[in-house]
């Protein structure tokens, strides 16, 4: 147990996650006005889309057209994903956008990166070897390592925190080949496998190994957890969360159909603030991009704020 940080970073992934499981069309207009909207909440950092085969992803067919359509706001940095050096080069069409930063990307489980990205470990670490040189090649840093599926498997069951050091290792290893400094090591609970002491154990084994780099928390709230599980993680110390707005989101290769997304950002922001801990984020106005999200995918989402509201708006009513 360490001091509670001051202030975190919150990386939304809303738009990126959530329109990438979406099963109904999702128009490129509404993916920009929630994206716009998320700007002017006091986030800084919006994951926007992937560029991803849309055969296997539609809901993300379209985006080149959301990263033509991105309006800037200062102080905020846009981002996307991809896993491959096609994906990438559709990426830089669009450099004077984006922040582009470079990540070796991991799974704890072979058997969920076969069914994520076809392929096996050795298989995804040569192809994460050559990433990262077209990376440099690039002129962008990886200064990430992520490993995915890093507190359990639906198909493999559970990860011990061994594996994710293990995997973490792997991923450092290539780092080092090719010259990166590696400044954030992020934990993903894809399946939503993580409970409290799972994220202690986690945590503490990487930091054991790499005491100097900022552990990263990547939270999914399959079982309805997420919130206890950042609470852990914020008593530990840890700074960095990935949320969506509203809960939407989920990973398409999970196994797991009709599971809850990832932690909602509105969420997130409430047990920071009730904590004593900065976000720079406007939760008000945040639960109410929540509640627009809603309407643009035209089912609940999993997000409580959004029918409850922040407890300050109560603290004012009451006063």
């Amino acid at each position: 147990m360490t001091d509670l940080p001051k202030a975190v970073h919150i990386h939304e992934e809303g738009p990126r996650e959530g329109f990438q499981i979406e099963p109904g069309p999702i128009s490129t207009a509404d993916k920009l006005e929630l994206i716009h909207a998320l700007a002017e909440t006091g986030l800084h950092h919006i994951q926007v889309c992937s560029f991803v085969n849309p055969r296997l992803v539609p809901g993300w067919a379209d985006a080149e057209a959301v990263c033509a359509g991105l309006r800037p706001v200062p102080g905020v940095d846009y981002t996307a994903l991809w896993f491959n050096e096609n994906g990438l080069n559709r990426a830089l069409a669009f450099s004077e956008k984006l922040a582009m930063s470079g990540s070796i990307s991991l799974a704890a489980s072979e058997a969920f990166t076969r069914k994520n990205l076809n392929r096996g470990h050795q298989e995804n670490l040569d192809a994460m070897r050559k990433q990262t040189a077209v990376h440099l090649r690039n002129g962008i840093a990886v200064t990430r390592v992520g490993v995915m599926a890093a507190f359990g498997c639906n198909y493999q069951g559970d990860i011990s925190a061994g594996q994710v050091v293990q995997t973490v290792a792997d991923g450092m290893a290539i780092a080092a080949e090719q010259g990166c400094t590696i400044e954030r090591i992020s934990l993903a609970d894809t399946m939503g496998w993580a409970t409290p002491i799972r994220i202690e154990r986690g945590v503490a084994a990487v930091r054991e190994r790499w005491p100097e780099i900022a552990v990263g928390l990547h939270l999914h709230d399959t079982r309805g957890l997420a919130v206890a599980n950042a609470a852990t993680a914020l008593r530990l110390g840890v700074t960095q969360f990935d949320s969506t707005v509203g809960g939407l989101g989920g990973c398409p290769f999970a196994g797991q159909k009709g599971a809850a997304g990832n932690i909602c950002t509105e969420e997130l922001v409430l047990l920071c603030e009730e904590m004593g801990i900065s976000t720079g984020v406007d939760l008000d106005r945040l639960i109410e991009v929540g509640r627009m999200a809603e309407r643009i995918v035209g089912h609940m989402l999993p997000s409580e704020l959004i029918r409850a509201g922040s407890l300050d708006a109560f603290r004012k009513r009451a006063a």
